[in-house]
């Protein structure tokens, strides 16, 4: 697993309206990402674009997760979950993620990911 670092304790709050949004090639490289998803990251677009996603990921989430998501996803269907991401600062984040596959035809043409804020009773639960 990929190990990110630094890694710092200090928490990047979202607000209510940031909508971070990203899409991936099947094999999880990064071809587009918003405003949002670029500016909660810390990154550049430039350092962003053709990165695996897993640049964000935060060694503090279990790996069993991510196996969870990739089941659910190589299925074919939409994976929800709560997410600790890391900013390339090494702060942290939560979001609440739903990720679903794009097909053009019966063709896997990548996924795009949706986050915005978890909650706090979210947090607590995961």
């Amino acid at each position: 697993m990929r190990k990110n670092l630094p890694i710092l304790s200090q928490c990047y709050s979202l607000d209510a309206e940031t909508r971070l949004m990203s899409v991936t090639t099947p094999g999880s490289f990064i071809t587009y990402a918003n405003k949002d998803f670029i500016q909660v990251s810390g990154y550049h677009a430039e350092e962003l674009m053709g990165e695996p996603h897993n640049i964000i990921r935060h060694p503090d989430m279990p790996p069993s997760a991510f196996a969870d998501m990739w089941n659910t996803l190589k299925k074919g269907n939409i994976w929800t979950g709560i997410v600790k991401n890391r900013r390339k600062n090494g702060e942290f984040y939560w979001v609440k993620s739903s990720t679903t596959p794009l097909k053009k035809g019966d063709r896997l043409t990548g996924y795009m990911s949706v986050r915005i804020a978890a909650t706090h009773e979210e947090i607590a639960q995961a």
